[in-house]
């Protein structure tokens, strides 16, 4: 892998410095307000979603959005490429609206969650991850496992409150052992610029209290059962996706292996502020997106619009993203 501690430093202190940047660098800034239209007669119902991987049942479990402006948003493009594509998929020419879907995963009495959303650090139009969890009839008591994809703040700071106190008190927690290692490496965080040492500190806001008890798994391991590690590198340093299998069902569950599939999908070469070694990403964004499609698989992705799955199909020289059809039963 060819990543640097230059090349990562500088990256994340870019994307630290850009507006938006917190909700994927693990900023701990609290939610000021709820979502517009949150408990009045305009909002939506609640954002979850369920489907079947085999025996497994898998629940879509919607965290809100935050905007995003496109310029400045993908390094090695032109604005007036990028708000094209964008246009071209209906989508705003200003500003980005990235959605957060986490999931859970049911098997038997095993309640298993993979990633917990902002928590009560997202931006103004997230943060509702727990709301909508409830809503699907979980409880945080419930939860068994907690598999962590990597160390941005929209993946972990649902982990434990402002208070300080865990979200998930009875959960075993999995990390991936190559982000443990550079996110709580003390000399690293010391030598990181001023704009990143907070990330630093979220990272150890969220575990240092119980590091001791932090499970730490390489790639190509089990993580829970049915649950396979791939090694999905180049956002982060040990940036992690997942296949979940049980019987005939395979659910390619692909992190932020693209940010906005209308973009990153349609154009696998464009490379996010947030990805830390562009290059490496690149590299992960097409094997990933070729082995979707070559195998017809179903996928997931945080960033996609919800229910945040599908399928990938080769269009070009990119992929196309093909939503899975809604449907009113499992």
């Amino acid at each position: 892998m060819s990543m640097t501690r230059r090349s990562v430093l500088a990256g994340t202190a870019l994307a630290m410095a850009t507006p938006f940047g917190e909700f994927a660098l693990a900023q701990s800034t609290p939610a000021t307000s709820q979502p517009s239209g949150m408990g009045s007669p305009s909002a939506q119902a609640p954002g979850f979603y369920r489907y079947k991987v085999g025996d497994i049942e898998v629940t879509a479990v919607n965290d809100g959005f935050a905007k995003r402006p496109l310029e400045g948003f993908i390094k090695n493009a032109e604005l007036a490429a990028v708000q094209k594509a964008a246009a071209e998929a209906f989508l705003p020419t200003d500003a980005l609206p990235i959605t957060f879907t986490g999931l859970v995963l049911r098997q038997g009495d095993r309640v298993t969650v993979i990633d917990t959303g902002n928590g009560e650090f997202g931006s103004p139009t997230s943060g509702n991850w727990m709301k909508n969890f409830r809503a699907a009839g979980f409880d945080p008591s419930q939860v068994t496992n907690v598999v962590i994809s990597h160390f941005h703040g929209d993946h972990i700071n649902g982990l434990r409150g402002k208070d300080g106190n865990p979200t998930f008190p009875k959960a075993e927690i999995a990390v991936p052992e190559a982000e443990w290692a550079f996110w709580m490496d003390d000399a690293r965080m010391n030598q990181a610029p001023e704009a990143m040492k907070g990330a630093f500190q979220s990272v150890r806001r969220v575990f240092g209290p119980n590091a001791a008890d932090v499970k730490r798994y390489g790639w190509d391991k089990e993580v829970v059962p049915g649950l396979t590690s791939v090694n999905a590198v180049g956002h982060t340093p040990g940036h992690t996706a997942y296949m979940l299998s049980s019987g005939n069902g395979k659910l390619m569950i692909m992190s932020d292996v693209t940010n906005h599939p209308a973009l990153f999908v349609r154009n696998p070469d464009w490379a996010a502020i947030f990805d830390m070694d562009a290059e490496q990403a690149r590299k992960t964004r097409h094997r990933m997106l070729d082995m979707a499609a070559s195998e017809r698989a179903q996928v997931a992705f945080y960033h996609a619009p919800f229910p945040a799955t599908g399928h990938i199909a080769k269009d070009g020289s990119g992929f196309q993203f093909v939503p899975v059809q809604w449907m009113p039963v499992i």
